[in-house]
């Protein structure tokens, strides 16, 4: 195997000897193994830049963001496969803490980051909740630091989303540990991507005018500087011209060219004082800035006497220096300086007008150990519970969706849609199917299955834990229970018409009460769902009408419908089955045929009791007789035909295939117009190479007529099949 050239192991011996953070003989022995075991692993040639690249990142990781010895360890060894190099063989050789940025460096590459310009909150939390150590994300900063630097090993389509990442990602929390030089460069990176030519066009005239820039802030500050030094102030002066999708964001936002913009650099004066007179050594300072240059009223912002929400404590005032020219000088006491830049009122806060949050302050810490040279404690990079709090998803599309952490399959197809999670069936996740109780885990990929046979159920209640996905069974529940009762309302009154029983208010309550149910919409949904038979409702009803009979002292008369004996258990077999005879007098019932099947005297039928306690009536061989039947048989009355004289017609379709000759459409209107003499409502024939096929309605009013025509029709030559459709 090749030995690694010289400029790797230059690049390697500047690493292990940096100064940003020194590494004891331990760490630098750790570190040149993980450098022998990527050579090892990848068996690369002297001249191969793959190799570069992990040197590189580990560079970034320790000079740029300030990491320690684990973090180079973790960026060199990145790129090993963990099928040949497995995790706990890492830890084994390089430490637990290796094996956990490894590990989660490479979860977290692997998450769909497609949609993150919609979601970049949310992102930025899933980012920081599922994983273990906030030193991944800052390994994976430096690589996508990397990447930007180094376009050209990047495919199109990777470096879209290496931007992506960059700009809602990683540029925000760069932004909030303070690493600025870091979060600047990105941006440039992502604006010269974005935006070319106006990142150059800026470029050039921040160039170009670069010296005289210069000149003018020292001519600026030597008087200021002389005033101080003469009002025995002590003073720290600081100044830098901004970057340059600052400067482009300024140009958007006041609407101005660029020699217009207030403040191409800022000045800060930063002065000493002591807590007591910190307001007063402030505007001392303000005054002999202002006495010496002319100030803008318009631009003070006194941040002093009255401290922004976040904290941020600051004087800030525009005034015009030599040439007309407008500056921004920003004056603060040292504590003050020091909060902006590292405590609570950090510069992304008052920045983006965010409130501080748990997570920042623990991102403050972090940013602290990082501008320390030595980090004693590593507990700092620890995430903790946080990552326990919520759990983020992904839907088939890379949508991110964030639960409370134990909430289910159930609960994420309920926050897709109500009717989704009503007939949620189970879910894939991952491509590998798992029940509606399967819990999610940061990261997966949910696609839910439903099934039009699914309902909710009143176990769910157990499989959720957002309120949302509860309360909407609960409703559905409600809903469905109230629909059901509603049919079981309408059998109970067909069911007291037939015993010539009178519904009551009174009655009901009777039977409410017998079943110690507690309203009357539970004794309907009894009746309707077959858990209350009707038979025994009959008795309870005649028995309690026997005992007020006998009390009054009165005998009733009894219909055949409570005789004994043979008579009447005849009687009440009659009674369950209940036949509704359709025909010219049949009142007082609410009935209408089903258009999904157009029902016509002679055809085989049976009733549907609906919702609203009417009755549809469909042909058994209906394209929806078949779900109906099997879902609710509870809901199904048989139906015959009353004989009547009256002859009533209804539509019917047929549909009739043959050969397109000529003429042949013309026979079949002129035998069914006039032979039979049957009425033409519609007519439609498509041609289809040498065959037509053709759909008539016509009005029948018995399936007989119907069968004659269909005969009739069969027998015409060039037909070949005519039949029924509805």
């Amino acid at each position: 195997m090749k030995k690694p050239d010289k400029v790797s192991i230059q690049s390697l011996n500047s690493l292990l000897h940096n100064e940003t953070k020194p590494f004891n003989d331990k760490e630098k022995h750790l570190i040149s193994k993980a450098f022998n075991r990527v050579w090892e692993s990848h068996h690369l040639n002297p001249s191969d830049e793959k190799f570069k690249h992990y040197l590189e990142i580990a560079h970034i990781v320790i000079k740029e963001i300030g990491l320690g010895a684990n973090s180079a360890m973790a960026a060199l060894m990145h790129g090993i496969s963990s099928n040949e190099y497995s995790y706990e063989k890492m830890e084994s050789a390089f430490g637990h803490e290796v094996r956990v940025i490894v590990e989660g460096f490479n979860k977290i590459s692997e998450l769909q980051t497609q949609r993150v310009s919609f979601q970049s909150e949310t992102f930025r939390s899933m980012f920081l909740s599922i994983v273990d150590d906030i030193r991944v994300i800052l390994v994976k900063m430096a690589h996508r630091l990397y990447d930007l630097r180094n376009p050209d090993e990047s495919s199109p389509e990777r470096f879209t989303k290496v931007i992506n990442e960059t700009k809602y990602i990683y540029i925000p929390i760069a932004h909030r540990l303070g690493l600025y030089n870091v979060k600047t460069e990105m941006e440039e990176h992502v604006m010269l991507y974005e935006s070319p030519d106006i990142y150059n066009d800026i470029k050039n005239k921040l160039k170009e005018t670069k010296t005289k820039r210069e000149v003018y802030i020292q001519d600026f500050l030597k008087p200021v500087e002389r005033e101080l030094i003469r009002a025995g102030i002590n003073y720290e002066l600081k100044y830098r011209t901004k970057s340059i999708p600052s400067i482009r964001a300024k140009i958007n936002r006041q609407n101005v060219g660029l020699e217009e913009i207030f403040d191409l650099f800022a000045i800060r004066i930063i002065v000493d004082a002591k807590p007591k007179k910190e307001q007063e050594m402030c505007w001392r300072t303000y005054s002999i800035v202002t006495d010496i240059y002319e100030p803008n009223p318009k631009r003070l912002r006194d941040w002093i006497s009255q401290p922004k929400e976040s904290g941020y404590e600051s004087l800030h005032t525009t005034v015009k220096g030599h040439s007309g020219r407008w500056v921004e000088v920003q004056i603060r006491t040292k504590r003050m300086d020091d909060e902006a830049e590292r405590g609570q009122a950090a510069h992304w806060i008052y920045k983006e007008n965010h409130k501080a949050k748990d997570a920042d302050n623990w991102l403050t810490q972090v940013r602290g150990a990082l501008e320390k040279s030595k980090t004693s404690d590593k507990a700092v990079y620890k995430v903790g519970n946080k990552k326990t709090d919520k759990v983020f998803v992904f839907t088939p599309k890379g949508d991110l969706k964030q639960f409370v952490a134990g909430a289910t399959v159930l609960d994420f197809a309920y926050d897709i849609h109500s009717d989704v999670g009503a007939h949620c069936n189970g879910a894939k996740v991952n491509n590998v199917a798992v029940p509606i109780r399967y819990v999610l885990k940061n990261g997966d990929k949910i696609s839910i299955i439903t099934s039009n046979r699914q309902k909710p159920k009143i176990d769910w209640l157990a499989y959720v834990i957002t309120d949302r996905a509860r309360n909407r069974i609960k409703r559905q529940l409600k809903e469905e229970k109230y629909q059901e009762a509603e049919a079981g309302k309408s059998l109970l009154l067909r069911k007291f018409k037939n015993w010539k029983v009178k519904s009551t208010d009174d009655l009901i309550n009777l039977l409410v009460k017998h079943f110690k149910l507690d309203t009357a919409v539970d004794l309907y949904y009894l009746v309707a769902t077959n858990k209350l038979d009707v038979a025994i409702i009959k008795k309870v009803i005649f028995e309690k009408t026997d005992e007020e009979d006998k009390k009054a002292g009165t005998a009733r008369e009894r219909e055949p419908s409570v005789e004994t004996g043979s008579t009447a258990t005849k009687r009440d077999r009659e009674d369950e089955k209940e036949v509704l005879w359709v025909g010219d007098n049949l009142k007082n019932v609410n009935y209408h045929f089903s258009k999904c099947c157009n029902p016509i005297l002679g055809d085989r039928v049976f009733g549907f009791v609906t919702t609203q306690g009417k009755i549809s009536i469909h042909r058994y061989d209906c394209p929806n007789a078949k779900r109906l039947l099997e879902r609710y048989p509870y809901r199904v009355l048989p139906i015959k035909w009353l004989d009547t004289n009256e002859d009533i017609y209804k539509n019917a379709v047929i549909r009739i295939q043959g050969k397109d000759v000529l003429g042949l459409v013309g026979e079949i209107t002129s035998t069914i117009s006039n032979d039979l003499n049957i009425n033409m409502r519609s007519i439609n024939f498509e041609t289809k190479g040498k065959q037509f096929d053709g759909r008539v309605t016509v009005m029948i009013k018995s399936v007989d007529y119907l069968n004659s025509l269909i005969h009739r029709l069969g027998k015409i030559k060039g037909v070949l099949k005519v039949t029924r459709v509805k």
